[in-house]
């Protein structure tokens, strides 16, 4: 029997940097959304369920849009990020709004998914290729301790509008040993990589690989996230409001320990996005392209 594959959608963020819910932006020549693409590129690649965690207020335009499209084309399930839904003797603040994170929106759909998935970010153009790298490591895997993070070259992720945030990684073996969060941009021709925690400046070459977060994961990242939640609120005992618990630390921490590996599978495919307004005309261009050469139809849910 075939086992399920599934595509974990992190669709919680608050779209704070360009305003508003921006995976509800359309992009496609039909109005269709970054996250249609995502969907539309999955099911090709062999993803038979979708799992969207979303903010319980976003459900109704949430499901009203993207759901309603795509529920006769995949099995879908909806997960509320709730900030509140962490392990017995801990809380956060009342007035916390933001989400707390990646990591965290992840162990919220514990309940949802007992197989082998991936991850994406859901205001992330991944492309063909990437779908293709994911499902092929998930029908594959046999150790409940071997994951993937699916490679970008670090000169297929950027805009020209500023710095992105992207995950460095250090490589050895096609294994990752090192995972830098960073802001990255081109400036006079180099490409330079600021960690955020605080760490000096780096150069990188153009082919270094970043994570785009695309990840894929047996369940047993459900335990260990929830494993690592005193830290994360021992560390940020002090910024509750606004702290975040992350998946890239939780995989770096995880991989540099020894209880997981997690292999660097590179992609060949350029991603597309939206970090700032003014980057929404170069994505409707670049996705008028895609279509224009036959790599998606004109209408992409008939």
């Amino acid at each position: 029997m075939n086992k399920d594959l599934t595509l974990l959608i992190m669709a919680a963020g608050m779209g704070s940097r360009f305003g508003g819910l921006k995976q509800i932006e359309p992009m496609g020549p039909n109005g269709e959304f970054l996250i249609d693409y995502s969907i539309y590129d999955a099911i090709n690649a062999g993803f038979n369920k979708v799992v969207f965690i979303i903010k319980e207020e976003n459900y109704d335009i949430f499901k009203e849009t993207i759901g309603k499209r795509v529920e006769d084309k995949i099995k879908t399930e909806y997960v509320f990020q709730d900030i509140n839904n962490v392990p017995d003797g801990y809380s956060v603040p009342k007035d916390r709004v933001k989400p707390l994170g990646t990591a965290h929106a992840i162990y919220c759909a514990k309940d949802n998914i007992h197989e082998p998935f991936a991850i994406i970010n859901a205001d992330d153009f991944y492309g063909k290729d990437a779908y293709k790298v994911a499902s092929n490591f998930l029908k594959n895997v046999d150790n409940d301790n071997s994951y993937c993070l699916v490679g970008y070259k670090v000169s297929n992720t950027l805009t020209e509008n500023g710095a992105v945030k992207r995950g460095v990684c250090n490589v050895e073996n096609g294994n990752l040993t090192e995972l830098i969060e960073s802001s990255v941009e081109k400036i006079d021709g180099k490409i330079i990589a600021k960690p955020l925690n605080g760490k000096d400046s780096f150069e990188v070459t153009e082919d270094t690989f970043v994570s785009m977060n695309m990840l894929c994961f047996t369940p047993s990242i459900f335990k260990y996230i929830e494993e690592g939640f005193p830290r994360f609120f021992e560390e940020n005992k002090d910024d509750l409001l606004t702290g975040e618990y992350l998946i890239p630390d939780v995989v770096e921490k995880l991989t540099i320990k020894g209880i997981v590996s997690t292999k660097v599978l590179p992609t060949t495919a350029k991603w597309i996005g939206v970090t700032y307004k003014e980057d929404k005309e170069k994505v409707v261009e670049s996705i008028k392209k895609l279509v224009e050469a036959n790599e998606y139809p004109n209408k992409l849910w008939k």
